[in-house]
């Protein structure tokens, strides 16, 4: 049997000593091998070997996010040639991909070494940016520099031109990414379920100025007009062109691009609809108590039963 090998992809700011600690230690002692990027690999101990970043995925049977969605988005796009499963370890604040905490590891670890797990397939977009090939797994995004005018683009479907926007900010995102920048911009909340492309202007002036839903067959194209302020591009909230003044974004939907790792979908499902709480979506009080620890919730059915003083 092959010796299997993971690779770890870290928070590129945050300290992640304790948890790669804890994978180190635990592919030790179950004979497996270790990878990450070169330029990490002042980060790791020296019994993981440094491979060139295009290299990580395509060497490893699965990847390690350690970092919040951020860190877990960057692990997609970089396994998105030759899709592996993505284990998400949680160090982030409010994360709606990753799902296992540093304390939950080791047995995380020996599942997805036995493979008991199931595969959520995760949407990208493939995205043609002024001649540069990108993926995103949440969104891309056209920007007005501060104190430049506006963005101003039309919007062509399958050839077809439907209109113009003139706005702050043009996002398009997946049904993942719809709950981050486009939800923000007034957009709607799209069920990772769905197979859908939003494009939703932030603050329009003029032209469109609601989202529109398109299926995930049709190609999208913003061609940025003559008068348009100097823009900046975005890929899942990084910058990939700085002052863009003229060029097209073409945008293609492509589907089963990136597998993250689930142990137990139920439950996770139940902590995104906590997390979606935050964003305004109303609980009901027993939604509530399902999601509290089972010694806290025996607590309080135990207050509840108390008689009145």
């Amino acid at each position: 049997m092959d010796r299997i090998r993971l690779g770890l992809v870290l928070h590129p700011t945050r300290d992640v000593s304790e948890v790669v600690d804890i994978i180190v230690d635990w592919v030790a002692r179950h004979r497996m091998s270790l990878a990450v990027r070169a330029e990490d690999r002042h980060r790791v101990p020296s019994t993981v070997e440094p491979l060139p970043a295009e290299a990580v995925a395509s060497s490893c049977d699965a990847l390690i996010s350690i970092g919040g969605d951020g860190t877990m988005l960057g692990a997609l796009r970089m396994a998105v040639a030759d899709p592996k499963p993505v284990l998400g370890v949680h160090l982030g604040r409010l994360g709606f991909l990753v799902e296992v905490e540093p304390p939950d590891l080791p047995d995380a670890l020996s599942r997805l070494a036995a493979k008991d797990f199931t595969v959520e397939s995760h949407a990208c977009l493939a995205c043609d940016v002024c001649g540069d090939d990108v993926v995103a797994f949440n969104d891309i995004a056209l920007l007005r520099q501060p104190g430049s005018g506006f963005v101003t683009a039309t919007l062509a479907v399958n050839g077809q031109r439907y209109g113009y926007y003139r706005c702050d900010a043009l996002v398009v995102s997946t049904p993942t990414g719809s709950t981050a920048y486009s939800y923000a911009a007034g957009g709607p909340l799209i069920s990772p379920a769905a197979d859908a492309v939003v494009v939703t202007p932030s603050a329009p002036m003029a032209g469109i100025s609601r989202s529109v839903v398109l299926a995930p067959e049709e190609g999208i194209r913003l061609d940025l007009q003559p008068h348009s302020a100097a823009v900046a591009v975005e890929m899942d909230g990084l910058v990939i062109k700085e002052a863009a003044r003229e060029g097209a974004v073409q945008i293609r939907y492509r589907r089963d691009a990136g597998r993250v790792v689930r142990f137990d979908p139920k439950r996770y499902q139940e902590r995104n609809q906590l997390k979606l709480s935050l964003l305004d979506l109303p609980f009901l009080p027993d939604q509530l108590r399902e999601l509290l620890p089972e010694e806290l919730r025996r607590e309080r059915d135990q207050r509840e039963l108390e008689p009145p003083c």
